[in-house]
C-alpha cells in the first residue's frame, strides 16, 4: 500500500512578510500541496485576505509545492473573472496551481450573504453550480468562449495564452451527493471530501463516498486518480500525536485516499494543533527536496 501524500491549508489571516514566510516553509518542510481557503471573509472581524491574490504571490516565493484553493464556489465568483485569475496563477506559479471547486454552502451563512438577494434552494445550488463548472471548463480550455445557460453568460470572452498545463489547470471537485459525484466525474481530476460523518462514522463516511465515487467514475468512462481528505472536520485525532497520524493515515490510503490535507495548526481552536507534532508528520510523509 503506497502511503498517502499530504498538503496544508493555509490561513489567509497574516500581513504578507509573515505569510510569505509561512508558505515558504511549508514547501521546506516537503509539503506536496498547500492550499487556502476563497472567502470574502471569516468568522467576522478575523482578518482576511483573497485567495487568488495570496496564491499569486505564494507563487513568487515558492519553487516546488503545488498551490490552490478549497474551495472556490459560484457564491460568490462568476465564471469568467474566477477563469482569468486561475490562467494568471498558473502562468505565475509554472504550472503549480490546481483549482479546488465546491458548490458552497449557503448564502445567508456563507459568502454569498453579502451580495444580497435571496437564498438558493438545494437545487438550484446544485443546477448552478454544475453549470458554472461546466462554464468554466470551457473557459480554461478554448481561446473564445461564448456561452449562454440558465444562470451565466460568456460572450466572445478571449483567454489567451491559454493555461500552461494543458489541456487546463486541474479541477479537484468537492462533490458528496449523487449529482456531485457524477459532475466530478466528468470534469474532475482529483476529488475531495472533508469526512464529516453521514449516519455514521467518518472512516464508513468516506468508505462510502468513494465507492459511490467509482461508480459515477465507472458510469463515466474516466478514473480519478487522486483522491483528497481534508481533515480537521470529523473530530478524528489526526495531530494528537505523529502515531495517531500514522494509524488514521494508514486506515484511510487502504480505501483509496492519496492525499492527506492538514491545516496549518493555529494558537486556538479551530484547528489547534501542536507544531512539533506537525512537523514530524511532514519529516516522515513530505516529498524529497524539502530542507525540513
Amino acid at each position: 500500500m503506497t502511503a498517502p501524500r499530504i498538503g496544508t491549508v493555509l490561513w489567509p489571516m497574516q500581513s504578507w512578510p509573515e505569510a510569505g514566510a509561512l508558505w515558504r516553509r511549508a514547501e521546506d518542510l516537503g509539503f506536496r500541496h498547500a492550499w487556502v481557503y476563497d472567502h470574502i471573509a471569516w468568522r467576522g472581524t478575523t482578518p482576511w485576505y483573497d485567495a487568488y491574490t495570496t496564491l499569486a504571490a505564494a507563487a513568487a516565493v515558492t519553487s516546488r509545492v503545488r498551490i490552490g484553493t478549497l474551495v472556490t464556489s459560484p457564491n460568490f465568483r462568476h465564471p469568467v473573472p474566477t477563469a482569468h485569475a486561475i490562467k494568471t496563477v498558473d502562468h505565475i506559479s509554472g504550472g503549480r496551481l490546481a483549482v479546488g471547486i465546491g458548490s458552497g454552502g449557503t448564502r445567508r451563512a456563507s459568502d454569498a450573504g453579502v451580495l444580497g438577494g435571496d437564498d438558493w434552494t438545494p437545487g438550484e445550488r446544485a443546477a448552478r453550480f454544475a453549470e458554472w463548472v461546466e462554464l468554466l471548463d470551457l473557459l480554461l480550455r478554448r481561446p473564445e468562449t461564448t456561452f449562454e445557460g440558465t444562470y451565466y453568460t460568456a460572450r466572445e470572452v478571449v483567454e489567451e495564452p491559454g493555461c500552461v498545463q494543458r489541456p487546463r489547470v486541474p479541477f479537484v471537485i468537492a462533490g458528496n451527493g449523487p449529482r456531485g459525484m457524477r459532475l466530478a466525474a466528468r470534469h474532475g481530476d482529483g476529488w475531495v471530501t472533508s469526512g464529516r460523518p453521514e449516519g455514521g462514522t467518518p472512516y464508513e463516511t468516506v468508505r462510502a463516498r468513494l465507492e459511490a465515487l467509482d461508480a459515477a467514475c465507472e458510469e463515466a468512462g474516466r478514473k480519478i486518480e487522486e483522491r483528497v481528505l481534508l481533515t480537521g472536520f470529523s473530530g478524528e485525532p489526526w495531530l494528537e500525536s505523529a502515531a495517531s497520524f500514522d494509524d488514521l493515515a494508514g486506515r484511510y490510503a487502504g480505501l483509496g485516499v492519496t492525499e492527506i490535507v492538514l491545516h496549518w495548526p493555529r494558537p486556538g481552536t479551530p484547528f489547534a494543533a501542536d507544531m512539533k507534532v506537525f512537523e514530524a508528520v511532514a519529516d516522515k510523509y513530505g516529498e524529497p527536496g524539502g530542507t525540513r
